[in-house]
């Protein structure tokens, strides 16, 4: 028998390499990513589905029967591998799973087993036929299951090919110790060695001396058999009958062979006890017909089903008579158990049983617990057709407890224990070794004679004063280096433009791309101080239009100037926006331009403003004269802010902004703007520079006009603040680098522009809202009144100290009280400088001499 399947699966081994195994999608029952994979072998269906008289195709047949008990045996492994990655046990290095489901068949647990040994990271599932597999890395580095012996004994002999290692969780055939023939097979549950032993000592203690015996026709079976005879025989017990019924559901003589053993029972009258070595799914079909025929004895259960609450919830088992069992010894599931509580909230993907059994408990939404386990296995059968309900999620939840009562604990125990076993060894291999890699091991390595350590990938080898080449030491590679094999002669460069690499990485990563993004901390807080800066331009243009006709106002240049500076400032506060969020071509080029020629417009304008003050309360003829032919708002306006225009056209035509990639920096790419040149942008910041320069230079000289309607001392301030935010900027932006270099001009324009914006309309609005008495017609009147006469008589002084150098004679005009003929009477200076500033004539002042009306921008 050991000799066939050795050939046949010599003969499958050697077909697979020829053609790549083509598994069917329900062939593969569930799977997670892992460094480590763990197989995964459990019969989560009872039977496969028979052919019509025989196979005519070697195809792997649909399985059906869902078996809630081995559906939780599965859960009992994704459990403990949960647990496993969840603890510091493997520091860091994840397991994973391919469980498959072998329809109780061991041509299916065979194929599995083929799919674990094919080879690793193959784009075909190959199995390579080598003399030699020491150096062979399978996809899987280690199985638990099978739950039968039977199944165990045939996937044992394909893992042998490798030395794979094999943990059963139920497997209890004494052969199976047997490590000449299954020197690859471990198990965390003792041989029927023992069981059958105990057996026999109960029977003797008992009394027992005429029993009868039930077993199945494999291997567990026929090797239970065998040693419990010896066992009874020792001790003067003699076996009225043996029993063998077929294995597999798949066979369509179970059902006569088990009449034929209940015929049996009846008419061995005298044997009260028989001994049971069968499946679960034997023992309901036998007690179930045995009910019906009023068969009571005293039965004897293996470990295969003593604990069974499939058997235990059987209608009427009572009637069965006596079942004394043995089972495994439990341990602690707690844990377990509130896994099971909490399982309709894992996630399904990936696991086709607990899809499946989600879709079975929705169609049995309304069957009450004690049915709901047959009419699951009703469903899956085939027998009714269903429909998944909506409420799948919701009747899974609800049935939460029913899985519990199904569970036995000392399965699931086992199965714990076979987990756990895996990863200590994995702890204990993995110490000196990055696991993380799943070519750090083979499935099959015992003790190493070797002068030097394997330098492990992320490493490289540096030899040492010996004369010996197998002797050195191993170095960490540097940073931006990787090596991603074992005993590497030299760490590899990674593409510095595009990645980057720690000390001792095993691998390149790409670098993170970073800008200033519209979610980023210091964004948000600059863009709410522009759109709070746009609130309050918007206030102030909203007060200066409800005080119109005010002086404060009308000596503001009216309200057309101070819209358009108005304006100027909310495109200066918008413009902070194209500085902010993934850098595009149009944003790059819009936000440098828009920028520069509304701050021009804005500076322009007020270029005008200090013009027309200075000109206001200028009393001296000569430079009134100059300043006549200097004041042309309009002409003004639009040269200076052409000129701007002028610049940035240039520069979107010859250089302009793009965006690019800084990857200057060791980890990440700063995706930025990259100016296009340099020249043209100092020379737009150059060219605002002067023209704010000459605003200061006319508000400087204007700065001591009359208090309450003075705009030269805050325009001088407000150039102040501009030349220091922009001054200081310089420095800033040239050694800054990375995300934030966009922040640092975003700050410039609002720091400027907050300064501009306060020292030119802020202190007007505090005298419209908080010092009405001095926004009128007469108030205004009188501070003129004061500060023409105050000039007049500084004038007269000045005009008389340089009369008398010069000469010491001058001719007067006897009607104006001995002053020279020439100079402006204080009326003439009053009337003077309320036209320029409040466009209006003041009625009852002298107009001795015509003057030209100076209309406000």
């Amino acid at each position: 028998m050991a000799l066939l399947i050795v050939l046949i699966t010599c003969f499958v081994i050697i077909l697979a390499t020829s053609q790549p195994c083509r598994t069917p999608d329900d062939f593969v029952a569930a799977t997670s990513p892992g460094h480590i994979m763990i197989g995964g072998l459990f019969a989560i269906h009872e039977k496969m589905l028979s052919s019509e008289g025989y196979p005519r195709r070697p195809e792997i047949q649909k399985c059906v029967g869902f078996e809630i008990a081995m559906f939780l045996q599965t859960l009992a492994m994704i459990h403990s591998i949960e647990m496993i990655n969840n603890s510091t046990l493997l520091s860091g290095v994840k397991l994973g799973y391919e469980i498959y489901d072998t329809c109780t068949e061991v041509t299916v647990a065979m194929a599995a087993a083929l799919r674990f040994l094919s080879k690793f990271n193959c784009s075909r599932e190959i199995v390579e036929v080598k003399c030699n597999y020491s150096s062979y890395m399978p996809r899987v580095k280690a199985v638990i299951g099978a739950g039968y012996s039977e199944i165990s004994m045939a996937v044992s002999r394909i893992l042998s090919l490798q030395l794979m290692p094999q943990v059963s969780y139920e497997s209890t055939a004494e052969i199976l110790s047997d490590k000449i023939r299954f020197p690859s097979f471990l198990r965390t549950v003792p041989s029927d060695f023992y069981q059958t032993k105990a057996m026999a000592h109960l029977i003797q203690k008992s009394g027992w001396n005429w029993i009868g015996i039930i077993t199945t026709d494999d291997d567990y079976g026929r090797l239970a058999l065998s040693t419990f005879v010896l066992q009874t025989m020792a001790n003067n017990v003699c076996i009225a009958f043996k029993e063998v019924l077929p294995a597999f559901l798949s066979d369509n003589t179970i059902e006569i062979r088990i009449n034929q053993t209940l015929e049996k029972i009846i008419a061995e009258a005298h044997v009260n006890v028989i001994v049971v070595f069968l499946r679960q799914f034997h023992v309901i079909s036998l007690f179930s017909k045995a009910i019906e025929r009023n068969i009571n004895k005293v039965w004897i259960a293996s470990d295969n089903w003593s604990t069974a609450i499939k058997i235990t919830t059987i209608p009427n088992i009572k009637k069965i008579g006596k079942v004394v069992g043995f089972a495994f010894r439990k341990g602690n599931v707690s844990s377990f158990q509130s896994f099971l509580q909490n399982l309709h909230m894992f996630p399904r993907d990936h696991n086709k049983p607990l899809n499946e059994y989600a879709m079975l408990l929705s169609a049995c939404a309304y069957v009450k617990d004690s049915d709901l386990s047959q009419c699951i296995f009703n469903h899956s059968q085939g027998t009714l057709a269903y429909k998944a309900n909506k409420d799948v999620d919701r009747n899974f939840s609800l049935r939460n407890d029913f899985l519990w009562d199904y569970t036995e604990p000392g399965l699931v125990h086992s199965i714990q224990l076979a987990v756990f076993a895996l990863a200590y060894a994995l702890r204990d291999l993995c110490q000196a070794r990055d696991c993380k890699n799943p070519n750090a091991f083979q499935p099959w390595e015992q003790i190493q004679s070797k002068c030097s350590k394997e330098c492990s990938p992320g490493q490289m080898k540096k030899t040492t004063r010996s004369q010996h080449t197998c002797c050195y030491e191993c170095v960490n590679c540097p940073e931006n280096h990787y090596s991603n094999q074992t005993d590497m002669d030299h760490c590899l460069l990674c593409n510095n433009e595009t990645h980057w690499a720690p000390v001792k990485s095993t691998t390149c990563f790409k670098k993170e791309v970073e800008y200033l993004s519209w979610n980023d901390a210091l964004a948000v807080l600059l863009l709410a101080l522009s759109l709070l800066g746009i609130v309050f331009v918007l206030a102030v243009g909203i007060i200066f239009t409800r005080n119109l006709n005010t002086p404060v106002v009308k000596s503001s240049g009216g309200l057309m100037v101070c819209y358009v500076i108005l304006l100027c400032h909310v495109l200066n506060f918008a413009s902070t926006g194209f500085f902010v969020g993934e850098p595009q071509d149009f944003t790059c080029k819009t936000r440098q331009m828009l920028f520069g020629v509304s701050f021009a417009l804005c500076i322009s304008c007020i270029l005008t403003k200090s013009l027309k003050i200075l000109l206001a309360f200028s009393f001296d003829p000569k430079l009134q004269n100059f300043l006549k032919c200097l004041y042309k708002p309009i002409p003004i306006i639009f040269t200076c802010t052409g000129i701007q225009v002028a610049i940035c056209t240039l520069w979107l035509i010859f250089a302009a902004p793009t965006v690019e990639g800084n990857v200057s920096l060791p980890r990440v790419i700063i995706l930025e703007c990259e100016e296009g040149s340099i020249l043209a942008f100092g020379t737009m910041l150059g060219y605002i520079a002067i023209l704010a320069f000459i605003c200061f230079l006319f508000a400087f000289k204007g700065r001591k006009l009359p208090e309450n309607y003075n705009e030269a001392k805050f325009i001088t301030f407000g150039m102040l603040i501009y030349f220091i935010a922009w001054i200081t900027f310089i420095p800033v932006y040239a050694t800054t680098s990375g995300k934030y270099l966009p922040a640092v001009e975003i700050i410039v324009i609002l720091i400027s522009n907050y300064g501009i914006l306060c020292c030119t309309f802020f202190p007007k609005c505090y005298v419209i809202l908080c010092k009405q008495e001095t926004n009128t017609k007469s108030a205004f009147l009188q501070t003129v009144y004061s500060y023409s006469s105050h000039s007049a008589g500084s004038l007269a002084m000045s005009h008389v100290s340089l009369d008398s150098t010069n000469s010491n004679s001058t001719a007067t005009n006897p009607s104006s009280g001995g002053k020279p003929a020439a100079w402006p009477k204080s009326k003439d200076l009053q009337t003077q400088a309320c036209e320029h500033i409040c466009n209006e004539n003041v009625t009852g002042a002298p107009k001795t001499r015509p003057r030209k009306r100076i209309s406000s921008i």
